[in-house]
């Protein structure tokens, strides 16, 4: 029997004074990626990433590799209309160089039209790997929705072949279901990123205080006063059984101030919880404060909080001034490495132009350069030259 904590708490707020004293410098810039850029699998945009990692929240090692789950899709000409046909690519990366090993899940396993990001769990003792994620859409609609949904699904990682692969997976699960109590059930038709409410990107966590295992996610609120209504949510286990979650009020809310904290993932560090999302400018709602498209964080001394924004903002990394869309979506493992993909790059950092052709150019779709954090209590910054 898990043991279990009390199903309420109260949420934390971002609040807009807190967004409103965000000041970059040098130490929470993103060093600057200067293009050209070159994809590692042919043919291929990727973008979101994460790693199959341990219950203790480590990245898992292969013999000095490590096996990665990448948000793909062709190489279209207009970049934008990947999220309407991603697919989870498993890649086995080893030195800096990537492996392509094909489509995590076979074709029409998916309860959905795409599959969208989420994490991933790797059991060393059995070689079984749950992946928690995304299901956007449903099957055979006429026009793709923006419809999202948490599932699960388990399989035997098979290294006898030439790649890595997993295999027999089990049929997708819904892990939890919006209650449109604290969450809204997002099932609509249409939209652009960036401006669709969420349920998605579940992150799977496993808290040494008690050993019970949660999935943070990117959600909306359901009793909100304005359109930017952003949280992130958390769900516990309540038993190891796939869909044995419940529901627990959000981590973090953010109504009135931002649409979008994608991506949320908690690391466990120096005995504390760092939760980290990502999030754009073009998110917050107008009139009021914003930050730069960057990494943003708080940190609690329990899990459900409360939480306090690091460096007194939240912002922890933003894109450079002069490349403002360069790198998104991040991933900070247990060594504080910092992954994220390559957006737009070679822009002249002050507008992006609404064609397809524009974006085209200027789109790197694939694993931007990695860099570190540094933490102290309620700071945080990146590393590296000019940094300290």
């Amino acid at each position: 029997m898990l043991k279990v904590r009390p199903s309420r708490f109260e949420s934390t707020v971002w609040r807009p004074e807190q967004v409103a004293a965000i000041v970059t410098s040098a130490r929470s810039t993103i060093p600057l990626v200067a293009g050209p850029v070159e994809a590692p699998l042919a043919g291929l945009d990727l973008w979101d990433m994460w790693p199959a990692q341990l219950a203790d929240g480590n990245t898992a090692s292969f013999a000095g590799a490590t096996l990665w789950f990448v948000l793909s899709a062709p190489r279209l000409p207009d970049p934008d209309l990947r999220h309407g046909i991603a697919r989870i690519r498993l890649v086995l990366e080893r030195d800096g160089g990537w492996v392509d090993c094909g489509n995590a899940l076979p074709d029409g396993l998916n309860p959905g039209s795409r599959e969208w990001a989420g994490s991933a769990l790797f059991d060393p003792a059995t070689g079984r790997m749950t992946l928690f994620y995304t299901v956007a859409g449903y099957p055979g609609e006429a026009q793709t929705t923006f419809a999202q949904r948490l599932f699960q699904t388990t399989g035997q990682l098979d290294w006898t072949g030439p790649v890595p692969q997993i295999t027999g997976w089990s049929e997708p699960t819904e892990s939890v279901v919006a209650d449109q109590v604290d969450y809204m059930r997002v099932t609509q038709a249409e939209g652009v990123p960036g401006f669709i409410k969420g349920f998605r990107d579940p992150a799977h966590f496993r808290d040494p205080a008690d050993g019970a295992s949660y999935l943070l996610f990117t959600g909306s609120l359901q009793q909100a006063s304005s359109d930017w209504n952003g949280c992130i949510g958390l769900a516990r286990a309540t038993s190891e059984q796939a869909g044995g979650w419940e529901l627990l009020p959000p981590l973090i809310t953010a109504d009135g101030l931002n649409n979008e904290q994608e991506r949320p993932h908690v690391l466990f560090h120096a005995g504390a919880y760092y939760l980290f999302w990502s999030t754009q400018r073009k998110v917050f709602a107008p009139g009021g404060p914003s930050g730069p498209n960057g990494l943003y964080g708080m940190v609690a001394d329990r899990l459900t909080g409360p939480y306090r924004p690091l460096n007194g903002t939240g912002l922890v990394a933003a894109n450079p001034d002069q490349a403002p869309f360069q790198t998104y979506s991040w991933w900070v493992d247990a060594d504080l490495a910092v992954h994220g993909f390559v957006d737009l790059i070679d822009t002249d950092g002050s507008k992006m132009e609404d064609r397809a052709e524009w974006r085209r150019a200027h789109f790197g779709g694939c694993p931007a350069p990695r860099f570190h954090l540094r933490l102290d209590g309620q700071r945080a910054w990146v590393e590296g030259a000019g940094h300290e």
